[in-house]
């Protein structure tokens, strides 16, 4: 939501400024010159950019404009769901977590927590990371190099989105001048027809300069901004998912385990210690 109150507010800005000075808003509507920009800015991005990252780009920009991020909510029932696997782990023993790793859509665990069901993405990285405390095939001080070794290629696709935003930004002022530099060539072409016809396509020409910087700046590096912060987002989820399974797995308390991974998350969405602690506490596992 606050991103399609910023682009109301970009719009509202250039052109209130523009209509305060006496301008117009129709004189800045010349669709040769939107053809021209965005025409050339959604080719270089074909040119540069696979198809699987375009898809990634379209996916990332509508969960930007629907603000759907990792709130203090959401990390306080990841917390608790850690919480309650651990403790099934610990009085059950490890192989009674194997019903709920091996299909966790079907776990009667995880279904009492559905916001982690809705990101596929962060529920198979924690079963993944619990899978090999279950089978012992791995060490538990190597856990942790696995996981984060697995963090750190999620983290490098997850920002070929940002790249790709970024790199079209950069270019677009440039752009800009393509167009404005075609249009005074028409311009010219037309200079006979006398000043009030070579004065409009002036103005036209001069628009594509002024949207190639209005695009760059006012819109598409924000929205790379904008995604890459929501990749930070869920990224804190992974690493928050990594700490407590680490710690788990080095034979630290359930109760410690999910504290260390509280206490690496931002001031932002971290949950209370003492809140999250009574949470805990009335948890009722089976």
């Amino acid at each position: 939501m606050l991103l399609i109150v910023g682009i109301l507010i970009v719009f509202a800005a250039t052109l209130g400024g523009f209509m305060i000075a006496g301008g117009h808003p129709g004189v800045l509507l010349h669709l040769s010159e939107f053809v021209v920009i965005l025409g050339i800015a959604f080719g270089v991005l074909v040119i540069a950019t696979p198809l699987h990252v375009m898809k990634e780009i379209i996916h990332k920009t509508t969960v930007a404009l629907q603000g759907r991020n990792a709130g203090r909510k959401d990390f306080f029932e990841l917390l608790k769901l850690l919480y309650e696997i651990f403790m099934i782990g610990r009085r059950n023993g490890l192989i009674a977590l194997e019903e709920h790793v091996m299909n966790p859509k079907g776990s009667s665990l995880f279904q009492k927590y559905p916001s982690l069901l809705q990101h596929p993405e962060r529920l198979e990285f924690l079963c993944n990371g619990l899978k090999p405390i279950i089978d012992g095939k791995i060490k538990p001080d190597q856990l942790e190099a696995l996981m984060g070794a697995e963090l750190k290629a999620k983290e490098t696709e997850a920002d070929h989105p940002v790249h790709a935003l970024q790199m079209i930004g950069d270019s677009l002022p440039a752009i800009g001048i393509v167009a404005a530099v075609l249009g005074i060539i028409n311009t010219m072409a037309s200079i006979a027809d006398g000043p009030e016809a070579v004065g409009k396509k002036v103005a036209a020409a001069l628009t594509g300069t002024l949207l190639g910087v209005f695009f760059a700046y006012g819109f598409v590096n924000p929205l790379a901004s904008r995604i890459k912060a929501n990749n930070d987002s869920d990224l804190q989820c992974l690493k928050c998912i990594m700490q407590a399974v680490a710690g788990f797995a080095k034979g630290l308390a359930p109760l410690t385990s999910v504290e260390i991974a509280r206490r690496t998350l931002d001031s932002a969405v971290q949950p209370d210690g003492d809140e999250l602690e009574a949470a805990l506490k009335t948890l009722v596992t089976k």
